[in-house]
C-alpha cells in the first residue's frame, strides 16, 4: 500500500539530509506544481516558518516546498536553501519580475542527541533537494533526515528516552484516492500501537526493563519543573498528502484531522512541552468525501508514528524498540 500510494503521487519528491553522528538532519518535500496547504498547530511549543500562508484566508493558493528539520529554531535556516533551490528551478509564486518560493518549516528539537553545535542549515536544505526523488522511491524510514536526532519518552529525562524517527504510511480510498502520511517523532510521550495501545516506545526504566508509562507520570505529577528534563524539547511533525482535489478550507479540515492521528499514538499529545504541528497537502484532482478523506488521514498518521520508532534503531546511548531487549 506504501508503495502503491507513493507511486499515485508521482508529482511529490521526498529528500533528505542525514548526518547520524551529528544527530541530526532535515526532510524536504517538493510540490514543483504546487499544492495546496492547511496548517494547524496544537503544541505549545512550536517552531514554524511560513505558515501563515497555509491560512484560509491568505491570498498565496499553493505552497512548493515543506521542511521538517532537526536543531530547534537553528534548523529554519534550512528552508532558505530549499527557496534558493526552487528558484533556481524557476518554481514559485509568479509576481511578475521573478517567482517567489512557498516554502512551509517545522522543526524538532533534537540538540541534546548528538552534538549541539551541528544544525542543519541553508546549505543543508540545497542539499535535501538535490538528493530529491520520486515519493515512491524515497520510503526510507526510521534515523533518516528529520528523524535522525528524535527521541520519545521524555517526561523523566533524557536518560529515560528512546529513539524516535520518521515514519511513513499510506490509506487507500476508493477510486484509487490516496492519503500519504509522513511524520516525525520526537514527543515528550510515549508512543503506543494505536489498534492495540500497548506502548511500543517511551519513557523505560532500564534497570527494571519496563515502560514507565508517561500518561500515568503526567497525571500524578503534571510536568512542573519538568523544562529541565526534556519539557520544551518535544515534537510531533505531520505532513498529509493526497490526490483528492481540496480547497484551502478542506486542506485546513485534513491538517486537523491528522492531528487526530497524532493523538491516537502519542500519549499524552498536545502538552505544554510539545510543538505538535500537523499540515495537510492536496495534489491532484479527484473527487473525495470529505469525512473519508479525513478519517484515512487518522490512520495514515498514527500509523507513520508506529512505523518510525519500529524502524528507527539504536543510536548516541537511546534504546529503539526494535533492539530494546538489548539494554539494561
Amino acid at each position: 500500500m506504501l508503495e502503491r500510494g507513493a507511486s499515485e503521487l508521482s508529482n511529490v519528491h521526498i529528500g533528505h539530509v542525514s548526518e547520524i553522528e551529528a544527530g541530526t538532519g532535515c526532510t524536504v518535500l517538493l510540490f514543483p506544481e504546487g499544492a495546496v496547504c492547511g496548517v494547524d498547530v496544537r503544541g505549545s511549543a512550536s517552531g514554524t516558518f511560513g505558515i501563515d500562508t497555509a491560512g484560509i484566508l491568505h491570498v498565496v493558493p499553493y505552497a512548493h516546498a515543506l521542511v521538517f528539520t532537526g536543531g530547534s529554531a537553528f534548523g529554519l535556516e534550512s528552508v532558505f536553501g530549499v527557496m534558493r533551490w526552487l528558484e533556481e528551478k524557476n518554481i514559485g509564486f509568479d509576481v511578475g519580475v521573478t517567482k517567489v518560493p512557498i516554502v512551509c518549516g517545522a522543526v524538532i528539537f533534537d540538540l541534546y542527541v548528538g552534538s549541539h553545535n551541528a544544525r542543519p542549515n541553508a546549505d543543508w536544505g540545497y542539499r535535501a533537494c538535490e538528493s530529491a526523488v520520486p515519493l515512491r522511491n524515497g520510503l526510507m524510514q526510521g534515523n533518516i533526515g528529520a528523524g535522525t536526532g528524535a527521541s520519545v519518552g521524555k517526561v523523566l529525562g533524557m536518560e529515560h528516552a528512546m529513539k524516535g524517527g520518521l515514519g511513513l504510511a499510506c490509506v487507500e480510498l476508493p477510486n484509487s484516492v490516496f492519503v500519504f502520511a509522513l511524520t516525525v517523532v520526537n514527543a515528550w510521550g510515549d508512543v503506543v500501537n494505536w489498534r492495540t495501545s500497548e506502548i511500543v516506545a517511551g519513557a523505560y526504566d532500564r534497570l527494571r526493563r519496563n515502560f514507565i508509562n508517561s500518561m500515568e507520570v503526567v497525571k500524578v505529577r503534571g510536568g512542573i519543573g519538568f523544562a529541565s528534563h526534556g519539557g520544551l524539547q518535544s515534537t510531533t511533525l505531520a505532513a498529509v498528502i493526497t490526490n483528492a482535489r481540496l480547497e484551502k478550507w478542506q486542506a485546513t479540515k485534513l491538517a486537523q484531522a491528522a492531528q487526530d492521528g497524532i493523538a491516537l499514538a502519542v500519549r499524552p499529545a498536545h502538552t505544554m512541552f510539545d510543538g505538535d504541528t500537523a499540515f495537510a497537502f492536496s495534489v491532484g484532482a479527484t473527487g473525495a468525501n470529505m469525512n473519508s478523506l479525513c478519517v484515512a488521514a487518522v490512520e495514515a498518521v498514527a500509523q507513520a508514528i508506529l512505523n518510525a520508532v519500529t524502524y528507527a534503531q539504536s543510536v548516541h546511548g537511546l534504546p529503539a524498540a526494535s533492539n530494546l531487549r538489548q539494554w539494561a
